[in-house]
């Protein structure tokens, strides 16, 4: 299981690499397949900064409301090239962190009662 600490490490790890992935994988060209990873990691850092855990600058977000919304957050990327339309230009990054973001959300949940800040 991971910690509401560790998860806060990963949210903002994840989020910078979203902003990031469209520049170092060679995306980077205006299109959707460019803003659906950076609007969602630039959102990532946003809330998790006022996410009720370890890693935050205020605490309003319960961490269970934190976790659906990461998990809402993977879904969508997972989803977004054939929702946006540019499977056919680049789908492999979103298609891996937005599994990657829904397991981690998976492994979050059995601690989140227990190991977040009230």
């Amino acid at each position: 299981m991971i910690s509401s600490k560790t998860h806060g490490v990963i949210d903002y790890i994840v989020g910078i690499l979203l902003i990031a992935a469209p520049f170092i994988f060679g995306f980077a060209d205006g299109s959707a397949a460019q803003w659906v990873p950076m609007i969602l990691g630039a959102g990532t850092i946003v809330y998790s900064l006022m996410t009720r855990y370890e890693l935050s600058a205020a605490k309003v977000i319960p961490y269970r409301i934190h976790l659906g919304i990461d998990a809402l957050a993977g879904l969508l990327l997972l989803v977004s090239p054939w929702l946006f339309g540019f499977a056919e230009q680049i789908w492999w990054p979103h298609v891996i962190v937005g599994l990657a973001e829904l397991g981690v959300v998976a492994m979050s949940w059995g601690n989140a009662s227990r190991s977040a800040p009230i």
